[in-house]
């Protein structure tokens, strides 16, 4: 057995415990273990000879040591290392060590998913890999290579889901990822259980097999098999299309330092600039996002009430006394030295993004806000704009963020965003593009329909009640206009709910609540 990046030898420990308790005398060249960290690869060895085992303990980078096949299991806990601080010589290794397997990852990747290739070329033909794994496994777009990897290279493959947080104080959510033998898996096997203690008494019985469709993420195996047969059913038929379909999804303006760049109402009077000096902007944040429609009064509310609603644009070329006055007190603050002002010439003019039709909230803990855009604001980086394209804008203004309310579409952003620590739900922007949304078609069909219900929606909304909300919209969607019964419609809010508390519930653990 091998442990790479073996820490503290907390694999190897009890498999030496198991191999004594089997007869085996010397274990030495029975059990393999290798780190990085001199110190802990020194702790491991003392913390074996303490207990009058034996293990071969090596120190070294796990990426500098070639694949000797002949294991019969790999285990351990891979380092997890974001993109962000995971550079250098040693990124280089991980990137290179993946492609010689055949694994393309990209720049995004985190340490651990070119760690798993690594160490599944350790394994003999029937050797088995035991690793406990982000649970962005199932869902970040950079690990799709190593999803289609695992299926490619082992003939079965299991994944053990948590309900709740295994590691106390920490708030990555883990899978334990289980698999066997050489060949290629047409599915996987998914086991739930609430902690890590649940895996002595884990049912085998209870698993569910999943097929992912070709570039599909896993998130989908988490959801009961009717609720996933009726959804891909329906986000395949014409009547239902991606937020791509409809137009471009973009991240806001970046200012680099949203104090000094935005206004509120009284800052922009004592500014001295004059109207012309300053654009209206949609307020940093999405707080104020709760209904269909960001409208011209709600845009002049937020000003009333405080909110950042201007943002400093000055003439490019001459700026007003008032202007270079307030440049002066921004360079004499050092706000110019930020990343995103630094390489801007001049630096106090802020790259605008196009006007949008619908405004995105892509960081949420319930779900994806879209709204129509009436006040004719622009953004900041705190919101995506959705551009329509021609042919779409007038229903799509009027109808796709009451269409958005229905069961599939939120069913959908929990499977195609990504769960963060805290609870939160994010969609980066290509994950909303393929946001399941009702089809042009369909939701011209549905206009009038819907524009029935907006009054009714926009009490239920105010008043925060989005399952009646929901379920307004189910019924000329979903029911009138997709003909789902009932059952169906039930069976999909389960899913939904399911995906959403097991986010809401790993939320509440970070902040220490029951």
């Amino acid at each position: 057995m091998l442990e790479p990046s073996c820490g503290d030898a907390a694999f190897l420990i009890p498999a030496a415990n198991r191999l004594k308790d089997l007869g085996a005398g010397e274990t030495a060249k029975q059990l393999r273990g290798i780190d990085i960290h001199q110190p802990s690869a020194a702790a491991a060895r003392d913390s074996l000879q303490a207990l009058g085992l034996a293990a071969t303990i090596e120190t070294g980078d796990f990426f500098d040591v070639p694949p000797q096949p002949n294991f019969d299991a790999v285990v351990g806990n891979p380092p997890f290392v974001r993109y962000q601080d995971f550079s250098g010589v040693s990124r280089s290794k991980s990137l290179r060590a993946a492609l010689s397997h055949g694994v393309r990852l990209s720049a995004l990747a985190s340490s651990w998913a070119a760690f798993t290739v690594h160490a599944s070329e350790f394994l003999n033909n029937s050797g088995r890999l035991g690793l406990v794994l982000p649970a962005e496994l199932l869902s970040v777009s950079y690990a799709s290579e190593v999803r289609r990897f695992l299926l490619g290279r082992f003939s079965k493959v299991r994944l053990v889901l948590f309900e709740q947080l295994v590691f106390p104080g920490v708030l990555e959510d883990v899978v334990l990822l289980l698999a066997e033998g050489r060949g290629t898996a047409t599915h996987f096997e998914v086991y739930q259980t609430r902690d890590a203690r649940g895996l002595a008494t884990l049912d085998t019985s209870l698993q569910q097999g999943f097929t992912p469709l070709e570039n599909e993420k896993w998130t989908p195996a988490l959801i009961p098999a009717k609720a996933l047969e009726t959804y891909r059913e329906i986000t395949a038929s014409t009547g239902f299309s991606k937020l791509l379909d409809w137009g471009s999804t973009y991240l806001g303006s970046v200012t680099g330092n949203n104090d000094y760049f935005t206004f509120d109402s009284t800052t922009f009077s004592q500014s001295g600039l004059s109207k012309n000096e300053v654009l209206r902007i949609s307020p940093p944040g999405a707080r104020h996002l709760r209904g269909v429609t960001f409208s011209q009064r709600a845009w002049q509310q937020q000003a009333k009430e405080g909110a950042r609603c201007y943002l400093f644009a000055p003439n490019g070329k001459n700026p007003s006394k008032a202007a270079r006055s307030y440049i002066a007190a921004g360079e004499k603050a050092g706000v110019h030295k930020a990343y995103k002002c630094a390489v801007r010439d001049p630096w106090w003019i802020v790259p605008l993004v196009e006007k949008p039709d619908l405004l995105f909230t892509y960081m949420n803990h319930d779900r994806p806000r879209l709204a129509t855009n009436e006040a004719g604001a622009l953004i900041l980086n705190s919101l995506y704009g959705v551009k329509l394209r021609q042919g779409a804008k007038t229903v799509g203004k009027a109808s796709l963020p009451i269409a958005c309310l229905n069961t599939v579409t939120l069913l959908g952003s929990e499977i195609v965003g990504r769960a963060y620590g805290g609870g939160l739900l994010k969609h980066e922007p290509r994950e909303a593009d393929l946001l399941p949304v009702p089809s042009v078609a369909a939701l011209t069909a549905a206009h009038d329909d819907l524009q029935f219900l907006k009054p009714q929606l926009a009490v239920a909304m105010r008043n925060n009640n989005l399952m009646h909300a929901v379920e307004m919209v189910d019924s000329v969607i979903l029911e009138k206009h997709f003909k789902l019964d009932k059952a169906q419609i039930e069976q999909l809010r389960g899913a939904r709910e399911m995906l959403f508390n097991r986010r809401r519930a790993r939320g509440k653990a970070s902040r220490g609540e029951n």
